[in-house]
């Protein structure tokens, strides 16, 4: 692992910076002190979660959340044909104007002051650049990719020379802030300063993703060489400008799709931390009701195939990861199945459904900020597996409320692991209750 910067802000002193380390957002630590165990609290926030769900950056802030947290990843950058990172308003491939042309109002805006159309930085971007103004401690990473732009990533890691190309684009668009002129917003350095590092979102190299992706058996030597390509750009940028730039990356939770894809001695030490996903075991796309994010295996588990964060975990260690480096992905979203039979205890568990439950954004899911007020539904736990479900005779939604969700905050803490990261912010309630409970259970 590379030595991270330590969690707090940077102050310019003289010719140097000087550091004032932020180990917590209630209890800050006294100078020269060290970031511990469990200290990364990293929230993804979504791109399109200002439209249907109509969760702002300003929500960040007013939930309390933004205190808490150390990263923000912003998901997500879309790689092209030509295998660089780009910027469009065309459905499916891009949303610059939520990234960066939206007109925020005063009310939604982070600090009540409303954009104007001569502004060069607008949308997303801006209001995450005055949130890290309020919230200092905040480091803010751009995620490459995600499930549904990773389609052509295989490609744009093909060789030495498209990786270059690859990741120059990225660092130019975002990392220096040279923004397409887009919706009347963007030019050279209107982004600088909004992002503090890249996140890779590359769903999956070497192993299936989405149905469109490109997929090749070099993938996993590619992706070693592309996460190299990046840290060499990032270190020359760092040189050139004074700032540290940070690595992190998404990994997958499946030990088939680890030893596909990655070289896990081989690309860890030039990542800061990675984030490892600890959800998505389970869902709709099967028959059989199940949990999501079981933190243990659990007994009766009829598969298809038996997952858990503890053997994901565990195989990330056994291939060379040191702990301390793994950030424990959480989901602040629900996975759903109707036409389930109660089964032998009664409790939907284990049981043949119907299909997936209706959702309000896509079938068999909905953010935890609405399944929590289901009417009708009884609660059922496994505390040990850290787990929870509501089931009403028909409907099976497994989920993490706060006291799963501190179950899971002190699992990683006795793993050693470097702390939690949350898919996705907009699905907690508007006092970031979700949030909360990790955070407390992480200072526990």
């Amino acid at each position: 692992m590379r030595t991270p910067l330590p969690r707090g802000r940077l102050v310019a002193v003289a010719a140097g910076l000087l550091v004032i380390p932020f180990l917590s957002a209630t209890a800050p630590a006294a100078a020269g002190a060290e970031a511990s165990a469990g200290d990364l609290r990293v929230g993804y926030f979504t791109q399109w979660g200002i439209y249907d769900r109509d969760y702002l950056v300003k929500d960040v802030a007013t939930s309390g959340t933004a205190e808490r947290l150390t990263h923000i990843n912003y998901a997500f950058a879309n790689i092209g044909g030509e295998g660089e990172c780009f910027q469009s308003n065309q459905p499916g491939e891009g949303d610059a104007w939520a990234d960066y042309g939206r007109s925020f109002t005063a009310e939604e805006s982070v600090d009540g002051v409303g954009d104007t159309w001569g502004q060069e930085l607008r949308g997303n971007f801006n209001q995450l650049r005055k949130l890290k103004e309020e919230y200092p401690h905040l480091r803010v990473n751009l995620s490459i990719g995600g499930w549904s732009w990773s389609k052509h990533i295989s490609d744009a890691a093909l060789t030495e020379e498209s990786r270059e190309r690859m990741v120059s684009s990225c660092v130019d668009m975002f990392l220096r802030g040279d923004l397409p002129v887009l919706d009347g917003a963007g030019g050279p350095g209107a982004a600088e300063g909004v992002f503090d590092g890249i996140d890779l979102d590359w769903e999956w190299p070497g192993s299936e993703g989405h149905s469109d992706n490109v997929v090749r058996p070099e993938d996993r030597e590619n992706f070693t060489a592309l996460v190299a390509e990046f840290r060499d750009q990032l270190d020359g940028l760092e040189a050139e400008t004074g700032r540290e730039f940070e690595l992190t990356s998404f990994m997958p939770a499946d030990p088939e799709k680890i030893d596909a894809g990655y070289e896990v001695e081989k690309i860890m030490p030039h990542f800061d931390f990675v984030t490892i996903q600890g959800y998505d075991f389970h869902g709709g796309w099967e028959e059989l009701t199940n949990h999501q994010s079981n933190l243990t295996p659990v007994d009766g588990d009829p598969g298809p195939d038996v997952y858990s964060v503890q053997t994901t975990v565990d195989a990330w260690v056994e291939r060379g990861a040191d702990p301390a480096d793994l950030v424990l992905g959480v989901p602040f979203y629900s996975r759903g199945w109707t036409g389930a039979a109660g089964g032998p205890n009664g409790d939907g568990l284990f049981q043949e459904a119907a299909g997936p439950a209706p959702g309000p954004y896509e079938e068999g899911i909905d953010d935890w900020k609405n399944v929590k007020d289901y009417p009708g539904f009884e609660l059922h736990r496994d505390d040990e597996a850290g787990t929870a479900w509501l089931y009403n005779g028909e409907e099976f939604w497994t989920y993490d409320d706060e006291t799963s969700m501190a179950r899971k905050a002190q699992w990683a803490r006795d793993a050693d692991l470097g702390g939690v990261m949350v898919w996705s912010l907009d699905g907690d309630d508007a006092q970031g209750s979700l949030m909360s409970a990790l955070d407390q259970a992480l200072d526990s």
